[in-house]
């Protein structure tokens, strides 16, 4: 009786995450797996004290677009650049590689090629959250390692971003080439509107009245949403705009002040984003694709590592940073279960497909979280040496 009150959802979100978190730290795990199995129980096909998992889902998405823009005010324009220039070699070769393996797993499955070939983009990216909110809270942000993955993870969403254009597109009678050009041309525009509200608008409020704690905070937010909407009308992401708003004020003296103030802001939502990606699952079709999950998730947990080890040390990088940057990305990305939502809603994949993309991506958050707390520096290491690294 209470599945569609929001207050009841929020609630029972909470609540239960306080007790599946406890449980996951007495297990060292970290709490986002938690969070996942909390909503396949109260989820529709669990127990469906939660029934508008949509509703949840584009909730929890102002979480992801909070993260990307506490990511940016961690990255100076100038080292961004620079991290960009070192790490797109990087990123094609090995997302092309990704592409390759899934590819195959499906197509040794009996999958269709279309459904083949959505399966290997699908496995091309890691997960900005599991990437980076496993990353310690002391200086790692502010190190090569955090910085590495960051760049990664940011040319990983531009292709994303042309993937998803390349599906909306098959809806069509042609890909959307037109909206590919307009990409290339939005992206550059968005930064130089960016830099010029920043520099003329914003800062000069921001020093004006920088002591009223309240209209910082709120200001703060108004400027990474409006930047993020700004980015969605120019047909980019959300999470880039916002990225693009964090980097805009990186150099700004209260940018410190700003991220610490939105931490607790963007915990609330992406508590929700995990909650909904355990309450979409659809338990009657994992069934159907446990097998070829099963593997393609095992795949990607031992090819990312060793495939981003091998391109970072060719690169320049030293073993042991490149070793940990490969963990620490050795997943499947929230852009995976986005692409497979958008290609099945254009009827460009089928059903056990997405089936198969969706339960890949949770097997591969789960078991790269644990090899993450398990080996890595991280806010819930397995041993206090690791939490002080």
């Amino acid at each position: 009786m209470h599945g569609d009150s929001i207050v009841f959802s929020i609630f029972l979100i909470f609540t239960g995450a306080a007790v599946t978190a406890t449980l996951a730290l007495y297990a060292r795990q970290a709490m986002l797996i938690g969070y996942i199995v909390l909503g396949m129980v109260a989820g529709p096909s669990g127990l469906a004290l939660v029934t508008d998992s949509e509703l949840i889902q584009e909730i929890a998405h102002i979480g992801i677009i909070f993260l990307l823009f506490l990511l940016g005010l961690n990255l100076y324009p100038q080292k961004l650049i620079q991290l960009l220039r070192t790490t797109t070699v990087v990123t094609l070769v090995t997302s092309l590689v990704f592409a390759g393996a899934a590819w195959t797993v499906a197509r040794v499955f009996g999958f269709a090629a279309g459904d083949c070939a959505l399966v290997g983009v699908a496995a091309m990216f890691s997960s900005t959250i599991i990437g980076l909110k496993l990353l310690p809270t002391t200086v790692l942000h502010h190190r090569h390692t955090g910085e590495i993955i960051i760049s990664i993870l940011l040319l990983q969403d531009l292709i994303a971003i042309v993937a998803l254009l390349a599906v909306e597109g098959l809806q069509g009678d042609a890909l959307p080439f037109a909206e590919i050009v307009r990409l290339v041309v939005s992206l550059p525009a968005l930064i130089g509107i960016a830099y010029a509200l920043e520099r003329f608008v914003l800062l000069r409020l921001l020093q004006r009245f920088d002591t009223i704690q309240e209209y910082v905070f709120l200001l703060t937010i108004g400027w990474c949403l409006g930047v993020a909407q700004l980015a969605n009308a120019f047909g980019l992401s959300y999470e880039i705009g916002a990225f693009v708003a964090g980097v805009a004020v990186a150099t700004s003296p209260i940018s410190r002040y700003i991220a610490e103030s939105l931490k607790p802001l963007r915990d609330f939502f992406l508590v929700m984003f995990f909650f909904a990606l355990g309450a979409g699952l659809d338990l009657v079709g994992v069934r159907e694709v446990i097998v070829p999950a099963t593997v393609l998730a095992l795949l990607m947990l031992v090819l990312k590592p060793a495939a981003f080890k091998f391109m970072l040390t060719r690169a320049g990088e030293s073993g042991s940073l490149a070793w940990e940057t490969g963990w620490r990305l050795g997943q499947m990305s929230e852009f995976s279960l986005l692409l497979a939502f958008v290609a099945l809603e254009a009827g460009s994949i089928s059903s056990e497909a997405a089936y198969l993309i969706h339960v890949a991506t949770l097997l591969t958050f789960v078991g790269s979280s644990y090899l993450i707390v398990l080996r890595f520096p991280t806010p819930i290491a397995v041993s206090d040496r690791l939490r002080r690294d």
